[in-house]
């Protein structure tokens, strides 16, 4: 890749199709660039037919960690100077993933829970530990993803109950994934009643619900609310050597 701008990012994508599209949508957004040649050069492999991360964890079906692994690889292969996978329920498989790289692949997860409690941290009155409410798929919950993420940064992570997680699903596979209208005013309530319940951030460690965070301004302009794929999207700016937009 002797003619690209380095570093070059490798973008596993297709986990699902649609988020994969709005991170590219972010990157090119939330980068400060006044010409074509200031913004980020990427590879994106948009592999939909990769198995379901969340059939894999709950019920045992085929796992996407090969795969993934085999995809990683021909990104390095074709000169790529890191990996981005903006999904979080495949981090369950990240070390399968990144065994054998010897590129860096940057952790969603990481990134997302690191946020989360620093903008929780930022705002509360108290000095913690701070309480961070985790949206996500069952294979994310059930894998304990950012339990440990959150947990290993001091903070506590706040799991929603049953009829939560049901409507978040449903929100997920039945309006995200499915090509349906979402029920903003029930994501809206469910955030509104993880705040009640003493959460001091609400994070949305799926990146299905990160396609609703990015067309509703009235999500996306709350504070309380961390979105890990725009996370993912500003610290991949950053390893790209491009600068970050502020907004006025």
């Amino acid at each position: 890749m002797e003619h690209w701008t380095k570093p070059v990012v490798g973008v596993l994508g297709g986990l699902g199709p649609a988020a994969t599209v709005t991170f590219l949508d972010l990157l090119v957004r939330l980068t400060e660039a006044d010409k074509d040649q200031d913004h980020v050069d990427a590879v994106v492999l948009q592999h939909s037919s990769v198995p379901d991360r969340t059939q894999a964890i709950l019920h045992g079906a085929p796992s996407p960690g090969p795969v993934l692994a085999r995809d990683a690889q021909l990104l390095e292969q074709m000169g790529v100077d890191f990996v981005v996978l903006p999904c979080n329920s495949a981090h369950a498989f990240i070390d399968e993933i990144a065994e054998g790289l010897s590129v860096d692949v940057l952790s969603i997860v990481g990134l997302s829970a690191g946020q989360a409690v620093e903008t929780a941290a930022s705002r509360a009155d108290d000095p913690g530990p701070h309480t961070i409410g985790v949206f996500a798929t069952e294979g994310t919950i059930a894998a304990q993803t950012y339990e440990k993420a959150v947990r290993e940064r001091g903070a506590r992570a706040w799991i929603p109950p049953g009829d939560m997680q049901a409507d978040i699903t449903t929100i997920i596979y039945d309006q995200v994934k499915g090509g349906r209208p979402v029920d903003v005013e029930l994501l809206t309530r469910l955030v509104d009643r993880a705040l009640a319940e003493g959460c001091d951030a609400v994070l949305f460690g799926c990146t299905e619900l990160s396609i609703v965070y990015a067309e509703v301004e009235d999500l996306s302009e709350r504070w309380e609310v961390v979105d890990s794929l725009e996370t993912l999207a500003v610290a991949t700016i950053e390893r790209a050597g491009r600068h970050v937009r502020v907004w006025d």
